[in-house]
């Protein structure tokens, strides 16, 4: 790390961005009506704080909200036209009317839809959302012709595609399935940026006999790391997300076994750290800024209140012996993750 840690980061060509930027899907944790106010105004002031606290850059979804995300995050860009935005967003989950998300000018369609939404003539990042191109991969080409001509013609800056991820059930084998399809079709779209969850929660996945980190530093690629507070759990905010949990029938005794073992990992941290206001929000950010200079950190928010603690917990960066007592915690939260943990928990924690 360097000496001004916080500084702009560079993450792929002409993309420049603060390496804390905001995850924006509004619908996100929310049981009321999500594109409705007051969850639409609560969401906005999050916007602005995070101008406001030096935040460039802000990842979305055209399949968030269907698009609804999109278009709150587009009143932020409409009320600051001369500010250096850095918008992302990502294309292949959503279908509509096409026979694939990825067939034909569907791609088109979607990145034409999405820049209104957004009120932008350019994206920074514009990332393949999945892994599934059809059946034998018959739209991959497509996908790739058009993102390069997107990003040729300056639709886009950066080509961005999604990280592997393996859930703890897999076996060996899977897993190596997995890394192996995510090598192969790198190898294909060549993209500047890779996008990935990253938390206290997500396996490692060797590729080529690296992590994540060491192999797109090693291929000169940025990344982008997601859910870094594995949805408020790592940040001791964890009543959303047991109600969500609750909601589609996660079983009593597994919710139960998982949050003793967070509390307690939690109440190790606390010991260590402290339990200031933020403390463990920091921890969290701090673990996954500090992996690698490449990479930038999105984090997920609910209010205002929640964007101002973000920015103004980091403090200085975590110490070598620091980073080795959260990493600690954070190991014996995965081991009993996948242990104890029912599968449809832990592709949620880790989404």
């Amino acid at each position: 790390m360097t000496v001004d840690d916080l500084g702009a980061r560079h993450l792929s060509r002409g993309v420049l961005a603060h390496p804390l930027g905001l995850h924006c899907d509004v619908a996100k944790g929310s049981h009321s009506s999500a594109y409705g106010s007051p969850r639409v105004g609560q969401f906005l002031k999050g916007l602005h704080r995070a101008v406001a606290e030096g935040a460039t850059l802000f990842d979305t979804a055209d399949s968030y909200g269907y698009g609804g995300s999109e278009r709150v995050l587009g009143q932020l860009s409409r009320a600051y036209p001369d500010l250096p935005l850095q918008l992302c967003s990502k294309v292949g989950q959503i279908r509509g009317s096409s026979e694939h998300p990825y067939a034909g000018r569907h791609i088109h369609h979607q990145l034409e839809q999405t820049l209104d939404n957004l009120y932008a003539e350019q994206l920074a990042l514009y990332t393949l959302d999945s892994f599934d191109f059809g059946p034998g991969d018959r739209y991959l080409g497509n996908a790739i012709d058009t993102m390069n001509t997107f990003r040729e013609v300056e639709s886009i800056k950066a080509v961005g595609m999604r990280g592997p991820i393996a859930p703890y059930t897999a076996s060996p084998e899977e897993w190596a399935a997995q890394a192996e399809r995510f090598l192969y079709l790198f190898r294909l779209i060549k993209p500047d940026v890779v996008w990935a969850p990253f938390n206290a929660f997500t396996p490692a996945v060797s590729l080529e006999g690296e992590d994540l980190f060491s192999f797109t530093a090693r291929h000169g690629v940025g990344l982008v790391l997601a859910a870094p507070l594995a949805h408020g759990l790592l940040a001791g905010r964890d009543e959303v997300w047991i109600s969500s949990r609750a909601e589609v029938g996660t079983p009593p005794a597994a919710m139960a076994s998982l949050m003793d073992q967070v509390q307690e990992g939690l109440r190790v941290l606390r010991t260590h750290f402290g339990d200031s206001p933020g403390a463990l929000t920091r921890l969290a950010l701090r673990s996954s800024l500090q992996r690698a200079d490449h990479c930038v950190v999105v984090v997920g928010f609910s209010d205002e209140a929640q964007v101002r603690q973000n920015f103004r917990c980091l403090g200085d960066p975590l110490t070598a012996a620091e980073l080795s007592v959260v990493d600690t915690v954070y190991a014996q939260l995965r081991a009993h993750v996948q242990e104890a943990v029912p599968p449809s928990l832990v592709k949620e924690l880790q989404a």
